[in-house]
């Protein structure tokens, strides 16, 4: 990876998100936006603040009343900005925020630049969708590119990549907060197995939400379990339970597989894409760019939870960093009204990661990490 030997301050060196098929479905609604016939990129334009090229591996340039983003009525009243999709000039948009200019770090093996705030440290490199932000991996939908001499990104990773860390307070949600906590499969539905003693997912994550619970309630939340047993849970009710607990927030957790290969190793949390970008993991669905689910109105909110689990994680259980991923195909995230998320906390398909899921200390830590990064 590119992050590889870079300054300690900056670099996090992590593996790709090449994820297995799901073991979920995608059920819930869509809602989808009114989108042109012609997708076509308009020709080159350049003025002081923003460009548009000619290039059929860009996203068009789009009209912001294309969308028709849902709203939703919750304790956590999400922040909604209209979407950018023009590509504008880093140098240029840190300017007008008084930030400093981006900094060139490194020539190879890619040419890596860091634009900083008060609140850390963003490295960008050119051609790549990978990013980091304080040394957490994160994934851009569009890599910057260098167009007359200048850093170029996407508006909608300006919108929803780079301001939600640089920029965007942390959410707050006061003294009654509310959590839904979701063991990942159940019942008929046991998920992936352990490649060391065929133990199952459904039991291991039931045993993690079991422990989680005590410490967020030490912590003044007041936690519900999508399901205390080995029960299926349908995906749908999944999230009807945390719509009639209205809910400030939602975690689902997973362990992974990518079984019969047993080499892939390292912790990976999932928030919805944005409406306008590609996902970074579609695990072979349709990816439908201008799809707009329920929970894109929590799209700051969001990444946010992934960044801040991820990071918790990551120190406590020293695994390595398969970033914040953004996909659109989990239906247990797409009809949320609430900040969201997905935690595939190691790979049952290797055995040095198994070994460590199965110990009950293990889990135990998983747990602590989740309540550390909630407090």
């Amino acid at each position: 990876m590119f992050f590889c030997g870079l300054l300690a301050l900056l670099a996090g060196c992590t593996t790709s998100s090449n994820e297995p098929p799901p073991d979920w479905s995608a059920t819930n609604q869509v809602v989808e936006a009114a989108v042109p016939k012609s997708m076509k990129p308009v020709p080159a334009v350049v003025n002081t603040n923003v460009v548009a090229v000619v290039n059929t591996n860009r996203p068009p340039v789009m009209a912001t009343n294309a969308l028709a983003i849902t709203l939703a009525t919750n304790t956590v009243k999400p922040r909604i900005e209209p979407p950018i999709y023009t590509w504008t000039s880093l140098r240029r948009w840190a300017a007008e925020r008084k930030l400093n200019p981006p900094r060139l770090l490194t020539k190879s093996p890619l040419v890596t630049y860091s634009v900083n705030s008060d609140k850390g440290v963003m490295v960008l490199a050119i051609g790549s969708r990978e990013a980091t932000w304080n040394g957490v991996e994160l994934h851009l939908g569009y890599a910057p590119e260098i167009i007359d001499g200048e850093i170029y990104l996407h508006g909608l990773d300006l919108q929803k990549s780079l301001e939600p860390f640089l920029f965007a307070p942390r959410e707050s949600y006061g003294t009654n907060r509310v959590i839904v906590i979701d063991p990942g499969h159940g019942g008929i539905n046991a998920g992936t197995i352990s490649v060391l003693d065929h133990r199952l997912e459904k039991d291991l994550t039931l045993d993690w939400a079991r422990r989680l619970q005590p410490l967020l309630e030490q912590e003044g939340w007041r936690v519900f379990l999508t399901r205390t047993n080995d029960t299926d849970i349908p995906l749908s009710n999944r999230v009807a339970i945390a719509e009639s607990r209205r809910a400030d927030l939602f975690i689902s957790l997973h362990f992974n597989s990518l079984a019969p290969d047993t080499k892939p190793v390292g912790l990976a949390t999932f928030c919805l894409t944005p409406t306008g970008m590609p996902s970074n993991v579609t695990r072979g669905y349709p990816d439908i760019l201008f799809q707009n689910f329920p929970n894109n109105g929590y799209d700051t909110q969001n990444v946010q939870l992934a960044e801040q689990l991820q990071r918790s994680l990551l120190r406590v259980t020293g695994m390595e960093d398969r970033g914040v991923n953004r996909a659109r195909f989990m239906g247990i995230l797409r009809g949320q009204h609430r900040p969201s998320v997905l935690i595939e906390a190691g790979f049952l398909s290797n055995p040095r990661e198994a070994k460590r899921i199965e110990d009950p200390a293990f889990r135990q830590k998983l747990a602590e990490a989740v309540a550390t990064a909630l407090k």
